[in-house]
């Protein structure tokens, strides 16, 4: 078992060659990837690559921050008709605040982040955290929430040892470790090392993204998980298959469902 908590793969990047790259995945030893839309625009294609590999691919429905504008309001009506709907999401997500780029609507980001937290205690799922440049925020946000129901995972978590353990104060959150792990000048595998044990760790690719060495520079896919296993592996000095254990019961655990 060894599950990619987090992949776009119903983006323009895989039109192409879709049904190579899942089986690649699967000969990869990729039993499960979970999918987060983006926006109201990608609800549509991420459901239809679900309903096409069922049982291998599972959906998520959120706003992602830098989707976040003066019309958050109409994308936030569409995703919460979806979740009124009988649906399978597994997650809310990704959603979360990114300021790498852009502040001008970091209000907005605020409100939405605090409203999808709302809705995930209300339907009773799993959030995925998008943080870039802005734990501090997020910490905030999240903090009034640290001893309710809420669970779910920071997702490419690429922070610092201080980041690291105010991440890790919030009991039912996992981190996402991804192909950063492997970059040479990332400070991430230190910060593993040091101070987060392999239980509070799930394992992603971030596809089309991120993808780790040795491919650094194309495109990322659900194979290339397996490098990443690899790293974490030899920075915890366990068994690769060990890792995989491990990162996919925290998976399971995390989402709310076994396979």
């Amino acid at each position: 078992m060894l599950i990619d908590t987090h992949s776009h793969l119903f983006l323009e990047e895989f039109s192409e060659d879709l049904p190579q790259v899942m089986e690649r995945a699967r000969q990869a030893g990729v039993s499960s990837i979970f999918m987060p839309n983006i926006d109201s625009t990608t609800i549509k294609p991420m459901l239809s690559v679900c309903a096409d590999y069922p049982d291998f691919c599972f959906p998520m429905i959120g706003l992602h921050p830098t989707s976040v504008n003066e019309s958050y309001e109409e994308e936030l009506a569409v995703i919460h008709k979806y979740l009124s709907a009988p649906n399978n999401f597994i997650a809310i997500g990704e959603i979360g605040l990114d300021l790498y780029w852009d502040k001008t609507f970091l209000k907005e980001q605020l409100l939405v982040f605090e409203k999808q937290i709302k809705w995930a205690l209300e339907f009773d799922l799993p959030i995925v955290i998008h943080a870039r440049e802005a734990h501090e925020y997020i910490y905030k946000v999240m903090k009034p929430y640290k001893d309710t129901a809420l669970r779910g995972v920071f997702h490419s978590f690429t922070g610092t040892l201080e980041e690291a353990m105010k991440c890790l104060e919030f009991e039912k959150f996992m981190l996402g470790i991804n192909g950063v792990v492997t970059f040479k000048k990332s400070l991430l595998a230190e910060t593993l090392m040091s101070s987060v044990p392999l239980q509070r760790l799930v394992l992603e690719t971030d596809s089309p993204y991120l993808t780790p060495v040795p491919n650094r520079g194309k495109r990322n896919e659900s194979a290339n998980i397996k490098d990443t296993l690899l790293k974490v592996a030899e920075l915890y000095q366990v068994s690769p298959e060990r890792v995989s254990q491990v990162t996919s019961e925290n998976a399971l655990k995390v989402f709310g469902f076994s396979k």
